[in-house]
């Protein structure tokens, strides 16, 4: 106790120590297991500062370029040999136990009006499937399409609010099919809150500090922290698939994905999206023309002139849009994950200037601010491109009808909500039923991931007529 008291005194932070005679045993201990957490506060603060300076900098006018030809791929334009090439090489490295998923499931429905975890939200389709029933099934699926016995172990990223609530939902549904010992959980980090010119931790109560997630970018000191380095060692995985619950439309370790990025042997590799028009604001995949490094930077980033901007196809010139789904090659994590999470050139602190209620020591009472009093950190996940050669990077661009139909808006939005999710997934079993021959005499039809992981096997219904609602 003395010597974790000391070093924050030393950091000028007496003032969490204020009432802590006060504190009982447990209270005590709670407040020390926090700070016990951040091994150098003078450290941390100073990154923190460092991180204010960044934003308000004139940093942002770094020059950016698209990615060159060779580091892309278009599954809208690849030819069907090519795709069923790599889609057979992720086949058989999932038929050899090669392959692992993460999903980030770290966030809550509050947007959504739940206070459950988002995966457990329901976006109303004839199913009735909530997006971790819809995620998992199709994993099942696709076990069964590469024929093997070997299962894909699912790594489910939590935070503190969601971790019991999801194990619950999971254990409640049996997992939704997959085996129990094949779906591990974990959760991220947290960081503390502190005040905006980034000199004093701030206090929730007299025992405890706020903190808040780490950000998706915390997933990498999570893995490290939580031995998923070694799990994947032990358990022989050297290619993973990364994504977020909120996609609706995701394939959950997508063989073409996975067979794309191996066969070029990239370290990692990501899924993009056409931009909808110039004006979407949506982060951008990129290449920082000054490190010859890929980037992801902000909507905001890039002039209306560039953002208008044509190529001679007539394609938006910047239109790789970020949808936060990746490829990593293990052995690169081995060697980069303790990289990255001690040094904060690769993994920076992005601030967030916020209105937070916080202990006043001097009063001993809960201040509510009117205004910004501090910031809260995070960490994005995109931000270790920096250390990977371009020639180690692939961006291969899907079809965001098939694959990418994100959760983050309140129901009744007019994009990205529950009513969207539901009407893209729809419209894309009609899309896979109609291709067989199918006759559908409704909208309501949905093919159940255990029926179809991305339009095959529906030979069967040819010439049938589906009416609506139904999930076949």
């Amino acid at each position: 106790m003395s010597e974790i008291k000391e070093r924050y005194i030393s950091a000028n932070q007496a003032h969490l120590f204020a009432s802590f005679e006060d504190l009982t045993d447990g209270e005590r201990k709670r407040l020390l297991s926090q700070l016990e957490q951040i091994p150098d506060p003078s450290k941390y603060l100073q990154e923190v500062q460092e991180a204010i300076r960044y934003s308000t900098s004139v940093s942002k006018s770094r020059r950016f370029s698209p990615l060159p030809a060779q580091a892309c791929a278009s599954t809208l334009d690849t030819s069907s040999e090519t795709l069923k090439e790599w889609n057979d090489v992720g086949m058989d490295l999932i038929a050899k136990g090669k392959v692992g998923v993460i999903l980030m499931a770290g966030g809550q429905g509050s947007r959504l009006g739940s206070a459950a975890p988002k995966g457990c939200y329901n976006v109303g389709l004839p199913s009735q499937k909530s997006l971790f029933q819809l995620q998992a099934e199709r994993l099942k699926k696709l076990q069964q399409l590469a024929n093997t016995q070997r299962v894909i172990p699912l790594y489910i990223m939590t935070s503190k609010p969601t971790r019991t609530a999801t194990e619950n939902f999971f254990t409640k549904n049996n997992y939704f099919g997959l085996e129990s010992s094949q779906v591990i959980f974990f959760d991220q980090g947290t960081l503390p809150a502190v005040s905006l010119d980034g000199t004093k931790l701030l206090l929730e109560s007299k025992s405890s500090l706020i903190e808040s997630p780490d950000g998706n970018g915390g997933l990498y000191k999570a893995i490290y922290d939580n031995g998923l380095l070694q799990d994947f060692a032990k358990r022989g995985i050297e290619h993973i698939h990364m994504y977020c619950v909120d996609n609706v439309l995701v394939k959950v370790g997508d063989p073409i994905f996975i067979g794309y990025a191996s066969t070029n042997k990239y370290h990692i590799a990501t899924k993009v999206v056409r931009k909808r028009t110039a004006d979407e604001s949506v982060g951008l995949i990129v290449m920082d023309e000054e490190t010859r490094h890929p980037a992801v930077i902000e909507y905001s980033e890039v002039s209306q002139e560039l953002r208008e901007k044509r190529d001679p196809q007539g394609l938006l010139f910047f239109r790789a849009a970020n949808i936060v789904n990746h490829y990593y090659n293990v052995a690169f994590l081995q060697e980069m994950i303790p990289k990255w999470i001690s040094d904060r050139r690769f993994l920076p602190y992005h601030v967030a200037r916020k209105k937070i209620a916080y202990l006043d020591v001097g009063s001993g009472k809960i201040v509510e601010p009117r205004e910004p009093n501090g910031i809260k950190l995070e960490q994005f996940i995109f931000d270790v491109f920096s250390s990977v050669e371009m020639h180690k990077f692939g961006c291969l661009e899907v079809d965001r009808a098939e694959e990418f139909s994100p959760l983050k808006n309140a129901p009744g939005s007019a994009n990205d909500g529950p009513e969207t999710c539901k009407a893209n997934l729809l419209s894309r079993s009609a899309r896979w039923l109609t291709k067989a021959g199918a006759i559908l005499l409704g909208s309501e039809i949905e093919v159940s991931p255990l029926t179809s992981y991305s339009g095959e096997g529906l030979e069967k219904y040819l010439g049938s007529r589906i009416g609506s609602p139904a999930v076949v």
